[in-house]
């Protein structure tokens, strides 16, 4: 039966209003706390999640398909090498199929036309697991960390140090639905895109060097220099983002409690320094924990609208 409205989806931090944010970060506090205790409410039985992954992954898969069994539910992994996906299958087909069958569907991929176009053709909920464009499942968590150790972001100033990939971009949007300052720096050449740079321009500062950008910062973030789909200019890159590590010396320009967190996985001695990763400043293992209960939380929120 096609459902009476049409589904709520989740591709970008736009989809969700400041409230909506709210809410769901600490329901992903609360699920996590009971989840620690050994209680995870049954509330997806009966649910199956389809996951659908272009690009490969440790962490999403691992989140996503423990989350909905904790929860009473079923994930089901289907790489575009075993699927008619990865035959030609027109996406807007593989939606209208993909999604008579499940109650919801996550997609992992390059092009974020991909999982834009499939949720114009879905009768479920689609979560962007990433594209390569945004990644807001891992904001949520970084979210819900930070809220976690240091409370609420509004009026905060957060350092992106690195390249200006979906990680940046995302905390681009971050910053408006969170109100905090965002300060980037990268190589030249590898800023996001200057209209989404423009259109935050009250919340969003370009800065000419890390250590501008990291002074008197709350958090500061990185990534690895090199996303997927890159490889073949992974050591172009090392080259060129060589003064961009996130080490001790870059963190004593940030307040004396700044966090640092990276989504993973990192490449120590590259945009991060081995000694900081394990680092009192270093909150990274429990931002991936985070992955799981927060995107519990997003689930259950579009599973009720």
């Amino acid at each position: 039966m096609v459902p009476s409205k049409a589904p709520r989806h989740f591709l970008t931090l736009n989809d969700i209003s400041r409230d909506e944010l709210n809410h769901i970060i600490q329901r992903a506090i609360e699920l996590k706390s009971l989840q620690r205790k050994g209680q995870s409410p049954e509330l997806f039985k009966n649910k199956v999640l389809g996951m659908i992954f272009e690009k490969s992954s440790t962490r999403t898969r691992v989140s996503f398909e423990s989350g909905m069994a904790q929860m009473g539910g079923q994930a089901i992994f289907l790489s575009t090498k075993d699927s008619q996906l990865g035959r030609g299958e027109p996406i807007e087909d593989a939606a209208r199929c993909i999604s008579s069958m499940v109650d919801m569907v996550m997609i992992r991929t390059f092009a974020h036309n991909t999982v834009q176009r499939f949720a114009d053709y879905s009768r479920v909920p689609v979560i962007n697991g990433l594209t390569d464009d945004f990644h807001p499942c891992q904001l949520l968590a970084d979210i819900q960390t930070f809220v976690e150790q240091r409370g609420s972001m509004s009026g905060k100033v957060v350092a992106w140090v690195g390249d200006g990939n979906n990680m940046c971009k995302t905390y681009i949007q971050a910053a408006a639905l969170c109100d905090f300052e965002l300060r980037i720096a990268c190589p030249k050449g590898f800023t996001p895109r200057s209209d989404l740079v423009e259109a935050h321009a009250d919340r969003v500062k370009l800065c000419a060097t890390p250590q501008e950008a990291v002074a008197g910062a709350d958090l500061v973030v990185t990534d690895t220099w090199a996303s997927m789909g890159q490889e073949e200019q992974k050591k172009e890159r090392e080259l060129i983002f060589s003064g961009y590590q996130v080490n001790r010396e870059l963190m004593n320009h940030a307040n004396s409690d700044a966090l640092f967190m990276h989504c993973l996985p990192a490449y120590r001695g590259k945009e991060v320094s081995a000694e900081l990763m394990d680092d009192v400043y270093a909150i990274v293992w429990e931002e991936a924990e985070n992955r799981l209960h927060a995107q519990k939380a997003l689930m259950e929120f579009l599973f009720n609208q």
